[in-house]
């Protein structure tokens, strides 16, 4: 009750804070100017213009009528052949293969979704951690417009990462792994991004935590899930998302059933930070067949740094109650205090 109440103010101080932040005058929103155009290759580039006052970042409206074709932009590498020609940025939908920017992505107190990151953690049972993640998604394709913050369209993506548990207290050994990979195919339109995905996870015992308990080998979990997800993310205002997920694992075994659901939100202003950054809430509940749904809820509060791509690096204090975040130990009850480091793809 302690933990649930305690993360209730934690939501509550957060959405407070960061809705009065979004209240104030919005910076510069990065938008597509208008390039020079002459009938060949443009030099284009990015600049920060006050958008038109209907226009919001989420669903920017482009104008088109320079020409049938998008705007392009030229790379000039002497060094390696001949220029290279790519897509500016436009509203138009066409193939892209290896686009910028994600329609659908991680969600940011996820524990075991794919980025690169750290939490530095004490649990209840007196032992300390880090909980590393070893990992990244990208867009192999999509079918619609350029937008690297807010893309639209049909994209196919590629995600995998490790989320390793490395002793704190001594030594640095390495005591469990969970590996993950994935192949999520996304849909964005307006304020919605939808998501269907095929992934694989399974659980190991480090190493050395086997060398250091002999015998442990034999009560190893063989935690599989291989999974079927389908999840949908909503934007009300922009600087709130909204997400719900559910997975069913159509192979599964160490203890592992076929259910899974989660959600939660997330709190930040849009588009690029500059250098002085933005503060963040993110708030995640997990909930699994396996323990039948007592799951657990990780909660993040700190500041943030987005760039032009989408990509964001985060830094915080980290909450987490419930079952084990590692699942060699899925029906273990902890609760962490930590703070994290976090880049997100």
């Amino acid at each position: 009750m302690r933990a649930a109440a305690l993360s209730l103010l934690l939501i509550a101080a957060a959405a407070e804070y960061v809705f009065a932040q979004a209240m104030a005058p919005p910076p510069n929103v990065f938008q597509a100017p208008q390039p020079s155009w002459d009938g060949g290759v443009a030099n284009y580039q990015l600049q920060p213009v006050p958008p038109p006052p209907a226009q919001t970042w989420i669903a920017p409206s482009y104008d088109n009528t320079i020409g049938a074709q998008p705007p392009i932009t030229t790379y000039p590498a002497p060094d390696w052949g001949a220029p290279v020609i790519v897509q500016g940025p436009t509203g138009e939908w066409y193939s892209q293969v290896l686009p910028e920017g994600l329609i659908y992505h991680s969600y940011w107190a996820g524990v075991h979704e794919p980025r690169l990151g750290a939490v530095f953690e004490h649990i209840s049972s007196g032992h300390s951690y880090i909980d590393a993640n070893g990992g990244g998604r990208a867009a192999l394709w999509r079918y619609g417009d350029n937008n690297p913050l807010m893309p639209q369209g049909l994209e196919l993506d590629v995600e995998g990462g490790t989320m390793l548990r490395l002793t704190l207290d001594q030594v640095r050994d390495l005591e469990t792994a969970d590996f993950r990979v994935g192949f999520p195919l996304t849909y964005g339109v307006d304020n919605w991004q939808f998501k269907f995905e095929v992934s694989h996870l399974s659980s190991h015992l480090g190493d050395e935590f086997i060398i250091a308990h002999p015998g442990s080998i034999n009560d190893r979990i063989n935690y599989v899930r291989d999974e079927i997800e389908a999840g949908v993310s909503y934007f009300p205002v922009p600087y709130m998302r909204l997400y719900g997920e559910a997975g069913w694992a159509f192979n599964a075994d160490g203890g592992a059933k076929p259910w899974e659901f989660q959600f939660g939100t997330e709190l930040s202003q849009p588009g690029p930070t500059g250098p002085n950054g933005e503060p963040f809430f993110a708030f995640n509940t997990n909930l699994l067949q396996d323990t039948n749904f007592g799951g657990n809820i990780n909660t993040q509060l700190g500041w943030l740094w987005r760039g032009n791509s989408g990509h964001v690096f985060r830094t915080g204090f980290q909450y987490f109650n419930g079952k084990s975040s590692q699942f060699q130990t899925f029906d273990h009850f902890e609760q962490q205090f930590g703070w994290g480091f976090w880049f997100d793809f």
